[in-house]
């Protein structure tokens, strides 16, 4: 798997065999990026790439100095599994955070 970030359709898609898998919708908002959702394709569930899609892409946007506002409770949920990522939520703007 690899993942592409693909500014003009503002998503990070995971490619498998040439084909888009799964991805994670963002809108950007100055230095902010706010994401919408992540979706996997029904056929590429629990094989963890909904994980390394979204580690690839807040590792990305870390590197572009922007913080998140987050409305994906999947994004919400590795977040707090993984609380490293816990900084790029934008201190003014959070968006929503869904726990499991």
């Amino acid at each position: 798997m690899t993942v592409q970030h693909n500014s003009d359709s503002r998503t990070y898609d995971a490619i498998v065999g040439g084909q888009v898998v799964g991805t994670v919708v963002y809108e950007p908002k100055g230095s902010m990026v706010v994401i919408s959702h992540t979706v996997v394709e029904p056929d590429y569930r629990r094989q963890g790439i909904a994980s390394e899609l979204v580690r690839e892409a807040l590792d990305d946007i870390r590197e572009r100095r922007m913080s998140v506002s987050n409305y994906c409770g999947f994004i919400a949920s590795f977040i707090e599994a993984h609380p490293e990522y816990g900084d790029l939520i934008d201190a003014v703007h959070p968006g929503v955070i869904v726990h499991p």
